[in-house]
């Protein structure tokens, strides 16, 4: 995993670890492993940060370059 690209959203957001903590109860120091590349998100914590940072869970684990949030898909049978 790219270590920077977690960094580099969370500066672009204006965040410092400890408010991502906050944010999304990701413990800062687990976190702070995923910047380092130390150890991935989880699924649980990959959606999280790609709701936190407004991009894909792709884009989180490095599978595309591109950081666009994929549409949320609306079925009929569900209020906007």
């Amino acid at each position: 995993m790219d270590e920077n690209r977690l960094k580099e959203l969370r500066t672009k957001k204006g965040l410092t670890q400890l408010r991502v903590e906050t944010k999304t109860g990701i413990d800062q120091s687990d976190y702070s492993k995923m910047e380092n590349g130390i150890r991935y998100p989880t699924m649980e914590q990959a959606i999280a940060l790609s709701r936190l940072y407004e991009t894909s869970i792709d884009y989180i684990y490095h599978l595309t370059d591109d950081p666009r949030p994929y549409p949320r898909v609306i079925r009929e049978d569900e209020d906007e």
